[in-house]
This record gives C-alpha cells, sequence and structure tokens, in this order.
C-alpha cells in the first residue's frame, strides 16, 4: 500500500464521516442532495477525477425516475451524483445491509438518503414500502440492477429482477445511466499517483416506459451497445 493510497484513505473516511454527521442534523431533501453532491466532488476532487456526461441533452431537468447504471467502484454513486448535479433529481439510493454497518460509509450512507435491501429477509413488504414512501414525497429512487460490484472482465453482469418490480410498483419510468469508463482502474490509478488527472464518462441513455415489456437487462445492453455479451 502506498503512502499516497493511505492518505487518501484517511482523507476518504474523514469525508465521509464529517458529511454523514453534517447530514443526520438535515431533513429538508434539497440541502441533502447539495450535500451529497459537495460530499462526491470534494471525494472525487481528492483523486482528481472529474465526470465527463455523454448525451447530456437526453438528461432531464427534474421528475421522478427509477435509475439504474452499471457497478464496477465504490465510487461509482459519486460518479452519478455529480453527473446529475445539474438536475433536480433526487432520491435515496438502494443500499446493502453490508454498506449500513461498514465502519467506513455506514454513518453517511444511513444518513443521506438510502433504503435497505437485506437479502437475507424472506419478505421484501418492508423494502417496498420504503420505495412506495419515496416516491410519495417526491423523489426518484436509485439502484444498481447488477445487485453488487462487477468484478469480472465483462461489461455488465445478470440484472436482479427487483429494479424492474420497483418501477412496476410505483409507476417509475426509467433512466438508464452507463459508466463507460472503468472507475474501478481508475480509482486504482489514483490511488497509486497523486498527480494524475483523470477522466470518467457517463453516457445518459433513453428514458424506459415502466410499462415496457421487454427485459431490462435486454433494453440496457442494446441501448448501451452491450448486446455482444451473452447473458449467463
Amino acid at each position: 500500500m502506498t503512502l499516497n493510497t493511505i492518505k487518501q484513505l484517511f482523507y476518504g473516511l474523514y469525508l465521509t464521516n464529517s458529511f454523514g454527521y453534517r447530514l443526520s442534523k438535515i431533513n429538508d431533501p434539497m440541502e441533502v442532495k447539495r450535500l451529497r453532491l459537495a460530499y462526491s466532488q470534494a471525494q472525487l476532487d481528492a483523486l482528481q477525477i472529474s465526470v465527463k456526461v455523454e448525451n447530456p441533452e437526453k438528461l432531464p431537468q427534474e421528475g421522478q425516475y427509477l435509475i439504474v447504471a452499471n457497478h464496477r467502484s465504490i465510487i461509482d454513486p459519486p460518479i452519478i451524483e455529480v453527473a446529475l448535479k445539474h438536475t433536480k433529481i433526487f432520491g435515496p439510493w438502494i443500499s446493502k445491509k453490508e454498506l449500513y454497518n461498514s465502519f467506513f460509509f455506514g454513518l453517511f450512507v444511513r444518513n443521506a438518503g438510502s433504503i435497505l435491501l437485506d437479502r437475507e429477509k424472506s419478505q421484501m413488504s418492508g423494502f417496498f414500502a420504503e420505495t412506495k414512501e419515496a416516491v410519495k414525497r417526491g423523489e426518484s429512487i436509485f439502484i444498481f440492477p447488477e445487485g453488487t460490484r462487477n468484478k469480472t472482465d465483462k461489461a455488465l453482469t445478470t440484472f436482479k429482477e427487483g429494479s424492474r418490480l420497483i418501477a412496476l410498483k410505483n409507476r417509475l419510468p426509467i433512466l438508464p445511466l452507463y459508466i463507460k469508463t472503468d472507475a474501478d482502474k481508475v480509482l486504482k490509478n489514483a490511488l497509486n499517483d497523486s498527480k494524475l488527472a483523470q477522466e470518467v464518462t457517463i453516457v445518459i441513455g433513453d428514458v424506459i416506459d415502466y410499462k415496457e415489456k421487454t427485459s431490462l437487462e435486454t433494453m440496457y445492453r442494446k441501448m448501451f451497445s452491450l448486446e455482444e455479451e451473452q447473458t449467463a
């Protein structure tokens, strides 16, 4: 582990917990969005990572959506927050139980607007009730439909069915985003070299109607030209 890696980890821990504490004192959704964005920008700035948005004309400025994106890195949420910074789109992230209990991310995740997904529970009624409450408040829902980080050499792994159910149950149009750059490699490069400036490209897709019958994964693959990879 390099000295820069250690410094970045300590600074990341400081940012995550200081913003997590500030967020615990706030109830206003737009102030939560502002602080989430400030945190995301600070994390990426520290790593000298900038975000380029491809197809910005396709990005809605407001409204409620199920935002879906591919997932390779722990910096994917900050990348998405920064990509949406000029919009009024805001809402909770679907977060795994491991993140809620994480020493590094726990305080931030619990206070920054998130809905706990516990796959060990046999009943999901509480989870879907929370998504419904968020939508009633006028918020969007953010989710990584792969369910966990993709650590394979493929551009995409299999989508879980839950994402589509959230859209159907809440009548939410689906806004697909594709992080084209391998953000995990970018993060590793940043941790190894503090002077290296890098750019991550995120592509905005076409909004999908929640009533669309085709599988979400199939549409996502086609939209971002990933269809040459066979679904497991």
